[in-house]
């Protein structure tokens, strides 16, 4: 790998790249070799379609790209030049797909993806619902080019925004650019990136870190991870602009324990960009110099907030810090150098507004919150996967148009939003345009970009109780308002969800989390209340029922309800009195029933009923022993 000396090099090898990196007269597999389509089957696939092509003499060119969003289909592929998607590939289906595909030109139906058993496949990954309203900029490369090549990152036009800064901006030039944008930290705040990159340059002190935050401890997220497992030369490209803005030499990307593949791809990029001369000293022989190192944390939730991340960088533990000094200070970040933080997919963002302009990034999205938002859409939705929108669009547009609606035909309950400390929105707020400052304003908020979907068969009193649970184990512990609100939330949730629910313990709940929110020393503390003061505000009638008439009317929560069997539709399997361990279901000769005064309310028969004919219902309708 001959090191580049000038921008010219630069631009020479991406001219030359573009014309033989993917040649068009050359078939063409790009398949998702990211986690969750790792997990099912990739390795398996791949193996199978070289041992295929190897046979059959095919000069297929089989790219392993980062995650290409739809994980719920996994494996997914793309064959090109007829771009043909596929998605649950088997390795058994390799040679079907370069016989009817690669050489016949046809696509192979049983591969192709379908909305469900009874609709018409589509071939085109452009026609495909998932993909329809997405606009990629931090994606932008993944499920595109493999991320353990730098040749396919400059093919497709990487690092010119660094050759573009380089050679004809001022980094005042490219701190203005990125602040005109207005370009939001991606990470949950939502504050301008571009003012936090000017207090980082004006503050004292010759030396200047640029810190990546790739912790990402939400549960179910995954946006980070997928840029650096997919894409790490635009992390750094990002990360480059913005050493070159304020005037640092090094570099930072924090990543937790937990995601191997990221760590491996980005320490293997890191190796090949110094190689190539676009890390290290004279950068482009501009005088230029920054390095990144890698730093990876123990997977603590509570390394998300700034603070505790630089301690944790620092090797101390992950605690949270009173403000001021701040990162961008003198003493207040990584071994008191002034340290610029930013997130991932925030980094991702800036190599195309220095390429394209500010213009162009404010013209996608909304005023206050211009250009897109990487979401990771989970839960009861057809489609589970990785997306990436507009800001501005609907929570509807993305719940029904891109994931495809709930699951089973059920009915929609709510929509949780920014992770473990977000809020739950409703059914009739599905209209809520998806930004920063409107998600704020119904008592939810962006977050890193978590999105789980509830149905009809959750308890939102114990989807609070799960949520907050959650932040009361990853609290820190160092403040009291956090460590001691969240339990005693807890414990009363505790005793709502298990029958023992008192009057007054909804006013209780939200008198703690509204002291918790105001006092907790950082942001973890500061929205755990989120999940439990939102579900009262907008399921409040859950709660009520919980605590007064002693019943879930989603069935999720043990110790609630009478139970009782359905004569007329149950077919005397038996299973029901197999699975209690109490003795409470009674057998006759003609039928089953339940005891009360043996009932302990643990759901077991519910749960192990085939047909549904165990009852749960608000006041019982038969006391003591029921005879035959």
């Amino acid at each position: 790998m001959e090191r580049l000396k000038s921008i010219d090099d630069l631009k020479k090898l991406g001219e030359r790249l573009k014309d033989e990196t993917f040649r068009p007269e050359i078939p063409r597999v790009r398949i998702c070799s990211g986690t969750a389509c790792t997990a099912t089957g990739t390795p398996k696939v791949l193996s199978a379609m070289e041992e295929e092509a190897g046979k059959r003499g095919i000069n297929l060119d089989i790219v392993k790209t980062g995650c290409q969003g739809l994980c719920q289909k996994g494996p997914v592929m793309k064959v090109e030049p007829l771009n043909m998607f596929y998605q649950k590939v088997k390795p058994e289906h390799a040679r079907s797909i370069l016989a009817y595909t690669v050489q016949g030109g046809m696509p192979f139906r049983q591969s192709l993806y379908r909305q469900d058993f009874l609709s018409e496949p589509i071939p085109e990954m452009t026609n495909v619902p998932f993909y329809k309203k997405q606009l990629r900029i931090a994606l932008r490369n993944n499920g595109l080019i493999d991320p353990k090549n730098i040749y396919h990152y400059i093919a497709v036009g990487g690092y010119s925004a660094l050759g573009k800064a380089l050679g004809s901006m001022t980094p005042d030039g490219v701190l203005a650019e990125v602040d005109k944008a207005n370009l939001r930290g991606r990470g949950g705040a939502g504050f301008p990136a571009g003012k936090k990159w000017k207090h980082t340059k004006s503050a004292q002190g010759k030396t200047k870190l640029v810190i990546a935050n790739g912790d990402e401890g939400d549960p179910g997220a995954f946006m980070d991870r997928s840029v650096m497992e997919g894409d790490p030369h635009s992390l750094f490209e990002g990360m480059l602009l913005c050493a070159y803005a304020i005037g640092a030499e090094y570099g930072l990307i924090y990543v937790r324990h937990e995601y191997p593949l990221a760590v491996k791809n980005l320490t293997h990029a890191i190796n090949q960009a110094t190689e190539l001369g676009l890390l290290g000293k004279n950068i482009l022989g501009t005088n230029f110099n920054f390095t990144i190192d890698i730093r990876e944390g123990a997977g603590a939730f509570v390394c998300g907030e700034s603070t505790a991340l630089i301690a944790s960088v620092e090797g101390e533990r992950g605690f949270p810090r009173p403000r001021p000094p701040r990162l961008s200070e003198q003493g207040g970040g990584a071994w008191g150098y002034p340290s610029n933080l930013n997130n991932i997919e925030t980094y991702a963002c800036v190599p195309q507004i220095i390429e394209k302009g500010a213009d162009w990034f404010l013209g996608i999205g909304t005023k206050n919150s211009p250009g897109t938002k990487v979401f990771a859409l989970t839960g009861k939705v057809v489609n589970t996967g990785l997306v990436e929108v507009p800001m501005g669009i609907t929570l509807k547009e993305i719940i029904y148009e891109i994931g495809g609606g709930v699951m089973d035909g059920k009915k929609f309950k709510a929509v949780q939003t920014g992770g473990p400390s977000g809020g739950c929105i409703p059914e009739h707020l599905l209209d809520t345009p998806v930004d920063f400052d409107t998600l704020a304003k119904v008592g939810s908020m962006m977050g890193s970009g978590g999105m789980v979907v509830l149905d009809e068969d959750n308890c939102m009193v114990d989807v609070a109780k799960y949520f907050l649970s959650f932040c009361k184990s990853e609290s820190c512990g160092k403040c009291p308002p956090c460590r001691i609100g969240t339990f005693q939330m807890l414990e009363i949730l505790e005793k709502i969800t298990t029958g023992k629910g008192e009057a007054g313990d909804i006013e209780k709940l939200t008198a703690i989390g509204e002291k918790v929110k105001e006092s907790a020393l950082c942001g973890l503390g500061n929205s755990a209340p989120n999940p439990v003061l939102t579900t009262i505000k907008y399921f409040r009638d859950e709660y009520e029922e919980h605590i007064h008439d002693k019943y879930c009317r989603a069935k999720a929560c043990s110790g609630l309800g009478t139970f009782s069997i359905d004569h007329e539709q149950c077919f005397l399997c038996g299973l029901c009195k197999q699975a209690c361990a109490f003795d409470a279901v009674k057998e006759t000769s003609r039928s089953f029933f339940i005891d009360q005064d043996y009932c302990t309310k643990c759901k077991a028969c519910y749960l192990a009923c085939p047909i549904g004919a165990v009852k749960v219902e608000k006041q019982a309708k038969r006391h003591g022993v029921e005879r035959s």
